[in-house]
Parts: structure tokens; sequence; C-alpha cells
């Protein structure tokens, strides 16, 4: 057994002592629902490091987030439902299915290739395992962030033909949206928030065009604001200001001092 099969073993029977009846009582009351705080916080923790570029930290975090897909595995496992083997058995034949141009013999051009085989691949997995087709939008999962959701909402829709002609019309409609949420102030609150929402899912589609991701893009740009806005507290600190009663001139003093300190662009993670 190499060390990494060992180290695999050995958080598996990790997990199962935990759970076993002398085992730990906080681990052996947990269930598949009550853990979906944890998954989502893990998940969103291998994110900050690697907003950070933190490696260290990656390490120690994706760590806790295999702890998390174990843990579903043992209590599945105890259920009579299934192994962590089958878990692992279920991806790795997965994997190889749906790149027959790496492990077969199909041939591909480029990644916009790659993606419409898989797509075709899965179709006939649900197709032989009996399912039923659903709705194009039904894959799309309710526990993706609203920006997440939307891009996935759209890109479903584009692929079967519901699309701009270009992305000049894409602009067009985000202008038409503009233009209904401004109106919308004047009518009530309820019918305001609607558009607004119309506008949010409409400037996805915008990144989407451009082949920015909303949700990682909104994350870069929300961890600039904090940086800067530290660095100006700090600033306003040193300078003796206190920041509840700064004027509009010594903000744009401590924010153009952020900006100039901190000065870099945002990585956005391109679709591609």
């Amino acid at each position: 057994m190499s060390n990494f099969e060992s180290e695999f073993a050995r958080l598996a029977q990790i997990l199962a002592d935990l759970r076993a009846p002398n085992g730990c009582p906080w681990d052996r009351e947990q269930t598949h629902a009550s853990l979906r705080p944890y998954l989502l916080e893990e998940s969103a923790e291998v994110l900050e490091a690697i907003e950070r570029g933190d490696a260290r930290n990656l390490c120690e975090e994706l760590g806790d987030l295999v702890l998390q897909v174990v843990f579903h595995a043992q209590i599945a496992q105890e259920n009579g439902d299934f192994t962590l083997e089958d878990v692992l058995r279920g991806i790795n034949e997965k994997l190889v299915r749906r790149h027959p141009h790496v492990f077969g013999e199909t041939s591909v051009s480029d990644a916009g290739e790659v993606l419409t085989n898989w797509d075709a691949i899965k179709k006939q997995e649900k197709a032989a395992r009996g399912e039923a087709p659903k709705g194009i939008l039904d894959g799309v999962s309710g526990e993706l962030s609203a920006l997440s959701g939307a891009l996935k909402i759209s890109k479903t829709a584009a692929k079967i033909g519901f699309e701009w002609p270009d992305e000049e019309s894409v602009w067009e409609k985000v202008r038409e949206e503009e233009a209904e949420f401004r109106a919308a102030r004047a009518e009530s609150s309820e019918r305001e928030a609607e558009e607004f929402g119309d506008l949010l899912f409409t400037l996805v589609n915008v990144a989407r065009w451009r082949k920015i991701h909303p949700e990682t893009a909104l994350r870069d740009v929300n961890a600039k604001f904090r940086a800067r806005f530290s660095h100006m507290e700090s600033e306003a600190n040193r300078r003796g200001w206190d920041l509840e009663t700064l004027s509009p001139a010594q903000w744009e003093q401590l924010w153009t001092a952020a900006k100039n300190r901190l000065a870099g662009g945002v990585t956005f993670v391109s679709l591609d």
C-alpha cells in the first residue's frame, strides 16, 4: 500500500472510530443534514485560501474539505446506502467515461468540444439508468449562490439556443433593465427589487459573454475593498481622525491613499 493509500485508509478508519459506540458523542450524533453548514463553511475557506495564494493554508483547508466527504461516506455506510469505496469508484469511472479523448479513441479540437461531449455522455448515462428526462433547468442546484445560480441557469439555457445574437444585444438589455429599474423607484419597493434583480441577472450574462465568473469577480472586488478600507481605517487612526465624523474630502483623501498604496488589478477567473 502506498503512503497515499495508507493515509486515506487511516482517515476513513478515524471517522469510523469517531462514529463507533465508544467514539465521540458529537461525531456520533451528526447526520447528512446536520453537516451541511460545515460543508459550505469548509468550501468557503478553501476558496479564501486560493484567493490569498496561501499554499500552506490551502493544504490544510483541502484536508478539512476531504474530511467532510469521508464523514458523509461513513454515515452512508452505516445507513447501508453506499461506501467510500463506492464514491471513489464512481468518480473514477465517470472521469474515464467522460474523457474519451484521453482514455479512448475520440478526438477533440478544443475545450468547447470537450464540454459538448461531456454533456452528450451525461445524457447517455442518464438514459442508460432509465432516468426520465427532466426540465432543462432542473439540474441547476438551488444551493448555489445567487450569482453562481444565475450563471448556471444562463449557460444551460444558452446551450439549447436561448441566447442573444451578439454581445451588444446583451448590453442593450442592460440599458433596458437599468431604465426599468430607475422607473420602478416611483412605483413600489417590491417592484424596484424585482427590476434590480432583472438588472443583476442581465449583468451576469455580460460576465458570461466576457468569460468572467461573476461570483469570483465579486469575491475578488470584496477582498480588494476590504483591504483598501482597512488601510483607510489605519491611516485615519494614524492621523487622529474619527471615521464617523470625516468630511467627504477627508474620505476622498483616505480612499486615494489606499488605492495608491494597494495599487494592483484584480485577477478574474475565466470561464474557459
